[in-house]
């Protein structure tokens, strides 16, 4: 068990991921203050079954930048999931809150390639879809993690990935999700089509009976 300091946020932070943060509350000035003067580590439990029972513990990285009146813009670093083993708001005499937290550890085996080929696939025809500029580079995806965030997850399904102990289930998961996704990104495609021609004079090849 571990105990570290609590900052809850609305947010699913998947390990590895870089986390920036405005930091404007008294609560949460004194939290990474108080981070910067021992180890730089603190916890972001996910509020999104509106209970406190999952999170990632993040490291400081950077100040990027600290007001005239106290605030700051800090760089942090997604270190392991957590499961919440207690809670406490304010914990002790601090403003902020606290907890105890156990580690999740991941199971020892190996990752599937068959399955991270297939979510390689499915993200490429995605981000084809989406053509957004910022699409990473699915040869370079390694992880569910690295594109947790770019395949249209909801907020609860983040935070169901973020519990799952092996990248295999995290893949499988993606594969569903992305094969749900894209046929309806199909239909809308077709949709957007026929609103476009509507009421628009059409060359139509006359039908034979």
């Amino acid at each position: 068990m571990k105990v570290i300091p609590f900052f809850p946020l609305n947010l699913v932070a998947f390990p590895g991921e870089e986390v920036n943060l405005h930091i404007f509350e008294p609560r949460y000035k004194q939290l990474v203050n108080d981070c910067l003067e021992n180890s730089g580590v603190f916890g972001i439990p996910s509020y999104v079954t509106n209970k406190i029972e999952l999170g990632t513990e993040v490291m400081i990285t950077e100040v990027t930048k600290a007001y005239a009146d106290g605030r700051m813009d800090i760089k942090t670093k997604s270190l392991n999931a957590f499961i919440v083993n207690d809670y406490w708001n304010p914990w002790g005499e601090k403003l902020y809150a606290g907890g105890e937290i156990l580690k999740i550890n991941e199971e020892d085996a190996d990752t599937d390639s068959l399955l991270l080929f297939k979510v390689k696939e499915l993200c490429g025809q995605l981000f084809a879809w989406l053509d957004a500029v910022d699409s990473p580079d699915v040869s370079c995806i390694n992880s569910v993690y690295e594109i947790g965030h770019k395949i249209g997850l909801k907020l609860e399904e983040e935070y169901q990935l973020l519990s799952m102990t092996h990248e295999n289930d995290r893949l499988r998961f993606a594969i569903k999700h992305l094969e749900n996704l894209l046929p309806a990104l199909e239909r809308v495609h077709c949709a957007q089509e026929r609103i476009r021609q509507n009421g628009h004079f059409k060359h139509l090849d006359p039908l034979e009976f």
